[in-house]
C-alpha cells in the first residue's frame, strides 16, 4: 500500500524523479557511485539499537573497499554500541552527502570482523587517536589491540543522485524552474539492485 493524497489526472505527480531518473549501462552506474563515495569519504551509518529497536546514525569514515568497490570497510572500536546493534540486526544503511546536495544511500548487511590479519590489512596509525592507549600494554590502539575491529558492509541496493551539470548551470536551471514551473534536469538519479551489484562483484573477481 502506498500513500497518496492527490489525483494529478494521469500526469506524473513526481516530475523531478521522472525527468532525472537514469538507467545507463551497469559500468557507468557503479563507477559513478564508487567515485562519489570515495570523494565523499564520510557517511552516516544507521543501525537499529539492540535494546530499543530505534534507529541511530553515527558518522563513519571510509577505510577501504572490497567487492570490486561496492562493499565498504570501516574501522571501529569493538566496545562501541554499533557492534552490539549489528549483532542484533545486521541490516544497515550508509548515507553519503556533500555540500552541493549530491547524495548516495546504500542499504547493506554489516559484519564485524576481529580477525587480526584483516585488521592489520586495513589498520591506520591514525586510529590511535580515536581508540586511545590505556597503558596496559595490550589496549594501546595498535593493530593487535582487541578493541580495533573492522566493519564490512556488503551493499545490497544503492540509490544516488550526482550532478550532471556544473554548479552554475544547475543554479540557472533551478532558478528558471522556480519561475516557469518546469522541473530542471540537474541530477543523475540512479538505482542499483541486488542482482546488479552481485553481477558487478562477479566481474571484479573474474578479472
Amino acid at each position: 500500500m502506498s500513500y497518496s493524497n492527490t489525483d494529478t489526472g494521469g500526469k506524473t505527480a513526481d516530475p523531478y524523479t521522472q525527468k532525472n531518473l537514469q538507467d545507463p549501462p551497469l559500468k557507468e552506474k557503479v563507477e559513478d557511485l564508487i567515485r562519489f563515495v570515495e570523494k565523499s569519504k564520510f557517511c552516516l551509518m544507521t543501525t537499529r539499537i539492540a535494546d530499543s529497536g530505534l534507529l541511530v546514525s553515527r558518522c563513519m569514515a571510509l577505510a577501504a573497499q572490497e567487492g570490486n568497490g561496492v562493499d565498504l570497510i570501516f574501522h571501529a572500536n569493538s566496545e562501541s554500541g554499533k557492534t552490539d546493534d549489528i549483532a542484533g540486526d545486521n541490516d544497515v544503511n550508509l548515507g553519503f552527502l556533500n555540500n552541493s546536495g549530491e547524495w548516495a544511500s546504500i542499504s547493506g548487511r554489516a559484519s564485524v570482523i576481529s580477525d587480526r590479519d584483516t585488521v592489520r590489512k586495513y589498520y591506520s596509525q591514525a586510529l590511535k587517536a580515536w581508540i586511545g592507549d590505556l597503558g596496559d600494554g595490550t589496549h594501546d590502539g595498535g593493530p593487535d589491540d582487541p578493541r580495533v575491529i573492522v566493519i564490512k558492509v556488503k551493499a545490497v541496493t544503492a540509490q544516488y543522485a550526482v550532478s550532471n551539470k556544473t554548479m552554475i548551470g544547475g543554479i540557472v536551471d533551478v532558478a528558471k524552474g522556480a519561475i516557469t514551473g518546469e522541473v530542471p534536469t540537474v541530477n543523475k538519479l540512479r538505482y542499483l539492485g541486488e542482482e546488479e551489484l552481485a553481477q558487478w562483484r562477479s566481474a571484479g573477481s573474474s578479472s
